[in-house]
């Protein structure tokens, strides 16, 4: 493998055979890993149908939330956990280690057997295995980038570090493509079948993990430890206390405190606002058909993946923090446009409605919760939040005015006045909001495809602005010896919790304000506190010397 010397100086060379190894075997198993953590989230509402049927709809609901929170809730343990042993025996073993444990869990969704065959352990289980993955995710990211990095030549670590950054996107594309293949070639009833308690073709993008887990473990055995650590071990200068050293001490923990502020919150929320919230806004609020929305993603994807590479190159010529602030600041100035530009070209219809039909919620101000649940623990049952919560999942706006205290809510849809008392308020509703031309989905005929992906293809650019510098910016932020556990932590609390998240607060926001876009307001001030935090209090760090221990 490459020596200490061509890990850490400059050079124009080519990239050798054996760092093209390094990168495309660190590459390989991340993208599976982002695959197996994926299609969980695509597959979310038939899994809800197989493993929480059973359930009282309540013990069903917090269940089907659990599940899907608990993967990004857990991934700052898991940076914790495998972070430390990054640190203390070593890169390669340690994200071997992770990706078996996500390739396992995925695996055995799969061959899972559904509520009706198990009872309640079924979503028990459940629960447990999308918690290993979360685990698993949180020590695998910091393995690869730092693995790559400590390989690469010093100019180019932006570069080397880039093809790390499109895993986490070509996943998700490769999830998209298998899902929407199956459910086309199969069929909605076969593909979703509840019929077999054992069988099902949602199933199939599980098992295909064990071929995936296979290969990359195979790849992966063929490489050497990273050259650093190999001379770190050598001259017997590994941290003992990696965490202690890294958290436990200001000067460490410091910079931890500034990349989560200054650097991943930020990247975070771009990352999953321009991918994730994206196909949500479309499938939730625009109500664009679920096969139409993911081509229409995995077309933005597919066109925007090579500005990885463009700018993590990019970033070993200029530096990593102006592209990432540049993308922090055009996010922010933005996100409004491109998402009133979205519903512009895929519902029209709609975006009439929300211009002519004025709604308005008069509820006592006391009965009108915050809805953030992420974890689904929380019920809202109250008539205010049921008024709203029935008008957001209609991508109604509406404006709120106070009525007395002790006022059952009631809904204003022109010159129709609706009360949540009454025992048909759900139809009244919808038919009053149906009459003021709010549309249930939007029609295929009205969409702009091409208007739309070019929207969706600059949320992706965005995306790779503040993704692709990252992983060599965190790197070379810490030293040698507790770099796993210093970059993992504050990269995995930022895209766990800030990015993962990102749903649960954008639809409490939208509750509460009544504006299907207010909700935008959330990445937009985590993009201009990471904007401002970055600027002030993080350096530049391309030409460090990555080699301090």
């Amino acid at each position: 493998m490459a020596t200490s010397t061509t890990a850490t100086g400059f050079t124009d060379r080519g990239m050798t055979s054996e760092e093209r190894m390094v990168i495309f075997a660190s590459s390989l198993g991340t993208v599976f890993e982002w695959y197996d953590f994926y299609i969980y989230g695509t597959l979310a509402p038939i899994l809800a149908a197989q493993f929480f049927s059973g359930v009282n709809p309540t013990a069903g609901f917090i269940f089907t939330l659990l599940a899907f929170a608990a993967g990004f809730a857990v991934r700052p343990f898991g940076a914790l956990i495998f972070g430390r042993l990054g640190d203390m025996i070593g890169r390669k073993y340690t994200f071997l280690i992770t990706m078996t444990l996500m390739g396992l869990g995925t695996f055995f969704i799969g061959v899972l057997p559904s509520y009706t065959a198990m009872g309640i352990l079924a979503p028990i289980i459940l629960v447990t295995l999308r918690m290993v993955q979360g685990l698993a995710l949180g020590g695998e990211y910091g393995g690869a980038a730092i693995y790559v990095a400590e390989h690469a030549p010093k100019n180019k670590r932006g570069f080397y570090t880039s093809w790390i950054q499109t895993t986490a996107t070509l996943g998700l594309f490769m999830a998209i493509l298998i899902i929407v293949g199956l459910r086309t070639s199969m069929g909605e009833p076969s593909f979703a079948s509840k019929a077999d308690v054992f069988w099902g073709g949602w199933r199939i993008p599980f098992l295909l993990s064990a071929i995936l887990l296979a290969v990359s473990i195979w790849i992966r055995l063929r490489l050497n430890e990273s050259p650093l650590f190999q001379r770190m071990v050598q001259e017997g200068k590994q941290s003992k206390r990696p965490l202690g050293e890294a958290f436990g001490q200001w000067s460490n923990a410091k910079i931890a405190i500034f990349a989560l502020l200054g650097a991943t919150a930020g990247e975070a929320v771009i990352w999953y606002g321009g991918q994730f919230y994206a196909l949500f806004f479309l499938l939730l609020t625009v109500k664009v058909p679920p096969i139409t929305a993911n081509l229409l993603i995995a077309a933005s994807l597919a066109l925007g993946t090579p500005f990885f590479i463009l700018f993590g190159w990019l970033s070993d010529k200029i530096g990593r923090k102006p592209i990432i602030l540049a993308g922090f600041l055009l996010a922010a100035l933005t996100y409004f446009p491109i998402f009133q530009g979205l519903v512009h070209f895929t519902n029209p219809k709609l975006e009439a409605a929300l211009a002519s039909a004025p709604v308005t919620v008069i509820a006592d101000p006391n009965e009108c919760s915050f809805q953030f649940n992420p974890v689904g623990t929380a019920k809202f049952t109250t008539s205010c939040d049921i008024a709203k919560s029935a008008l957001v999942s209609r991508s109604v706006n509406y404006a709120n005015e106070a009525a007395p205290p002790g006022t059952k809510a009631s809904v204003k849809v022109g010159d129709a006045t609706i009360s949540t008392t009454a025992p048909d308020f759900a139809k009244q509703l919808g038919d009053a909001i149906t009459k003021h031309g709010y549309p249930a989905a939007a029609d295929p005929k009205d969409i702009n495809y091409f208007m739309t992906i070019v929207l969706l293809t600059i949320l992706v650019i965005y995306v790779t602005l503040v993704y692709a510098p990252i992983a060599a910016w965190l790197v070379e932020l810490f030293p040698t010896r507790i770099r796993y556990s210093g970059l993992s932590l504050p990269y995995h609390i930022g895209n766990g919790w800030f990015g993962g998240f990102l749903p649960a607060t954008v639809f409490a926001i939208v509750a509460a304000t009544g504006n299907i876009y207010s909700g935008l307001w959330y990445p937009i001030v985590v993009a201009v506190m990471s904007l401002v935090i970055g600027f002030l209090f993080l350096p530049e760090t391309k030409d460090r010397d990555i080699t301090t221990m």
